[in-house]
């Protein structure tokens, strides 16, 4: 049986007219590493902000860790979070920023600190005041400050913003581990979706403030591999006629997306055959199967979708 360390239901946040959020739920199970996909201005940070308790809650509820968005007693104890950019003194070391963050968390153990630099590997720059660290020596700090108290939930906006490759393929690795060793659930935001699909389990697509999509990774996989997508308005209808003409290589997406395994096979002629007979057809296109594509094609539809409304 799966347990939610994470649930939210029917979230909706207002700043003046802007709809920041509208009507969000989601659920994050323990072991997961989340990815929270969405365009700059989509409700990504501002529902991190709701979760952490940063920004106070409208409409709807956010559960965290047992306890309830509004009422935490002990769940921010157990959360760790980099939200925006890394909270740091930048006139003071690095080994310094973490002993203060081990006194505010009552953490006596200096091993404690030693551990974390160790671990995100800052051991050469502890005696190196904020200031003059670089960029990607910043955000594995702000890491480190969220996972001294060994958190069960870590969250993080936009971790690997401005980092070189190298340090991107470092910062995977660092979250790989901290999921695979310490047991940590992880909800992560990134624009490099080809990042967060190596990294993450499950994902959520979040768009002008609205959760339009939800699926693990293997559902990503199975909807993602090359061929021919259709978008019809009637799937069951489109696989009787296909099978019946010979196309037996297709997986049923949902109610409205089918995918024929046959790369070479003409569209024109599959979109003829399902048009007329009595298939609605939207969309038919050929996909070379990555995020980005999942991504960009879920998006075109939705915005087809708003326009018709």
């Amino acid at each position: 049986m799966t347990q939610s360390v994470l649930t939210i239901e029917h979230v909706s946040k207002q700043f003046g007219r802007f709809q920041a959020l509208d009507q969000v739920s989601f659920t994050v199970e323990k072991g997961d590493i989340y990815g929270l996909i969405g365009e700059n201005g989509a409700g990504k940070t501002t529902l991190m902000r709701l979760i952490t308790g940063l920004s106070p809650m409208q409409h709807g509820t956010v559960t965290l860790l047992g306890e309830q968005a509004g009422h935490y007693q002990h769940a921010l104890s157990r959360l760790g979070a980099v939200i925006e950019s890394p909270a740091a003194f930048e006139k003071l070391t690095v080994y310094q920023n973490l002993r203060l963050c081990a006194i505010q968390h009552g953490i006596q153990d200096k091993q404690a600190i030693t551990e974390a630099i160790d671990f995100v590997g800052l051991k050469a720059k502890q005696t190196t005041k904020v200031k003059h660290l670089s960029l990607g020596q910043k955000q594995r700090l702000g890491l480190a400050l969220a996972i001294l108290p060994r958190p069960d939930f870590l969250i993080l906006d936009e971790p690997i913003n401005g980092l070189d490759p190298s340090g991107i393929m470092e910062f995977r690795q660092l979250l790989k581990r901290l999921n695979e060793e310490q047991q940590t659930t992880i909800l992560i935001s990134s624009h490099i979706l080809s990042e967060l699909y190596q990294v993450s389990t499950r994902f959520g697509i979040i768009h002008h403030g609205r959760m339009i999509k939800q699926l693990t990774k293997a559902e990503l996989d199975k909807a993602n591999q090359s061929g021919l997508a259709a978008t019809v308005d009637d799937t069951a209808l489109a696989a009787q006629v296909l099978d019946q003409h010979g196309y037996q290589d297709f997986d049923i997406i949902d109610d409205h997306h089918l995918l024929l395994r046959q790369p070479e096979v003409n569209a024109a002629a599959v979109n003829q055959l399902l048009v007329t007979s009595g298939v609605g057809v939207q969309d038919i296109s050929h996909q070379a199967g990555s995020l980005e594509q999942f991504y960009m094609q879920l998006l075109g539809q939705t915005e087809k979708q708003e326009g018709q409304a």
